[in-house]
């Protein structure tokens, strides 16, 4: 390769370098012992909602953990990945959004409230001795009872728990179950919640642990749900 050559290699490594770099921009922003990374390879992304999701981490985050875990991680990153397809998605401390979902929905920065409970679950992927992951539809509806209590804005993204009818179950997930855990919570088992939460992390839970903590099986308390589903 010729000098001329090398120097144009050079220039265009450095180009695609430094774009690269534009591209995955991280900032750090601690406050009152939490740490949150915040990266992004979408260039277009908004700056305002940028600052929206971390106002919105850093007034969610420390009361889910002092409410539900106070061990739940102090350092949390959320990347911006244009190459992820779903909504989001949570794994150990990093929630990868999807920059096209927010485009549709710029709205909807709870997003953010019902992923960082995930941190906070901490349930883990791995089957320990003696104990059982607990079923993924209860896990899903947690968090969106949690989003239901404690978003920041629901109204502003048109969120709601899902209006009952007869033809749902409490294994639909989301907000019909984050329905189901708010009546119950409404009807006399406070702190429910907190309960099965801690249940779950524990891999202890069971479906003993409904009759123990509310007095009817969990059949036994959608039926009674189905029957009068006010709030």
């Amino acid at each position: 390769m010729n000098k001329k050559l090398t120097l144009l290699f050079i220039a265009g490594q450095f180009i695609l370098g430094t774009g690269g770099l534009r591209a995955q921009e991280k900032e750090t922003v601690t406050k009152d012992g939490l740490t949150l990374n915040f990266s992004s390879n979408d260039a277009s992304f908004d700056p305002v909602l940028k600052k929206r999701m971390i106002e919105t981490f850093f007034k969610v985050y420390p009361l889910l953990k002092k409410e539900y875990n106070d061990t739940a991680a102090t350092t949390v990153n959320f990347e911006i990945d244009t190459a992820y397809k779903g909504v989001a998605a949570t794994g150990g401390g990093r929630i990868v959004y999807n920059p096209a979902y927010f485009r549709k929905k710029p709205g909807d920065v709870d997003v953010v409230t019902h992923e960082v409970m995930h941190v906070v679950q901490n349930y883990g992927g791995r089957r320990r001795s003696g104990g059982t992951r607990g079923p993924g539809w209860l896990t899903e509806g947690i968090a969106d009872f949690v989003r239901y209590k404690f978003g920041v804005d629901n109204p502003g993204a048109g969120w709601t728990l899902t209006e009952f009818n007869p033809a749902q179950s409490y294994t639909n997930s989301y907000r019909i179950t984050a329905r189901f855990l708010v009546w119950l919570e409404n009807h006399g088992n406070k702190d429910l919640v907190k309960k099965l939460d801690a249940s779950l992390r524990a891999r202890t839970y069971t479906d003993d642990i409904w009759k123990k903590e509310t007095g009817k099986t969990l059949d036994e308390q959608w039926k009674a749900y189905t029957e009068n589903p006010v709030l």
